[in-house]
């Protein structure tokens, strides 16, 4: 992997990992556009970089962590369930992660689910009597929690999933989107660590050259996220999902044509 690959992966991961489009599913296809090859240290960059894109979260909602120990409490609860289901699922996890299919498949279905998210949960009647706030109760948070294990699989969006969950539980966008970002920094944490931990149960070790590769492009993420938070969050409270699901339905279908016509991505 060279700096321009890292740029590259580091900008996608910036603008897509708070968007309910996917980041690693876009990571996936920006690595099968580039030819870069599905090594151990290709897989762990693709996770670890989502550090840096998280970390802006704590920069833009600093003061939010300053709030009562229920706030952590809840947060807690959210993120068990997809701890139970990634250790479970791992092996299967990895593999779908080569899978461009899989991501094709996954953003096209979740871009027709976005498609009607609007009208399944209408704003006006989710502000009378719901909860415009970032701390659901500990009910509702278990429950954006096991929404949050349906993006193990890539293409997904663990960002659509959750805030999908949240709607469900009567938040507003914003605070459905805002609990969404608060969760991605335990569920990343723990994924990097997860992986940093098995590169070097399996004999992976890391050069001075992958390190300086890795701070690069979390450095990269977490300026990009810092844009795509404010923009992402002031788009979705004043016009909603469809957009995104528009997206999500052209990106998944053009890759599955591709795929059909026996297009090579890795030759593009």
């Amino acid at each position: 992997m060279t700096y321009w690959h890292a740029l590259i992966l580091a900008i996608v991961e910036g603008l897509t990992e708070f968007l309910p489009v996917s980041s690693t599913g876009h990571m996936i296809i920006a690595s099968a556009l580039l030819g870069i090859p599905a090594t151990a240290f290709t897989k762990l960059y693709l996770v670890v970089i989502q550090l840096g894109a998280i970390f802006s979260v704590l920069v833009v909602y600093w003061r939010r962590f300053f709030q009562n120990f229920d706030f952590y409490l809840k947060l807690l609860v959210a993120f068990l369930p997809v701890v139970v289901v990634g250790l479970t699922l791992k092996k299967y996890i990895d593999i779908l992660l080569e899978s461009v299919t899989t991501v094709g498949l996954m953003l096209l279905f979740g871009g027709i689910v976005l498609m009607f998210v609007d009208k399944w949960f209408p704003q006006e009647t989710i502000e009378e009597g719901g909860h415009p706030t970032t701390t659901p109760s500990f009910r509702q948070a278990f429950v954006i929690g096991v929404f949050q294990c349906l993006a193990v699989v890539p293409g997904v969006s663990r960002s659509a999933a959750t805030i999908i969950g949240g709607l469900t539980q009567r938040l507003t966008r914003k605070a459905a989107a805002e609990f969404a970002f608060f969760l991605a920094m335990p569920t990343m944490a723990a994924a990097s660590a997860k992986d940093l931990l098995d590169f070097y149960q399996d004999g992976g070790r890391l050069s001075g050259a992958d390190v300086k590769l890795i701070l690069f492009g979390n450095v990269v993420a977490f300026v990009v996220a810092l844009l795509a938070i404010r923009l992402f969050i002031g788009f979705v409270t004043k016009f909603g999902f469809r957009a995104f699901g528009i997206y999500r339905i052209i990106v998944g279908g053009i890759l599955l044509v591709m795929i059909g016509l026996g297009i090579d991505l890795n030759l593009l």
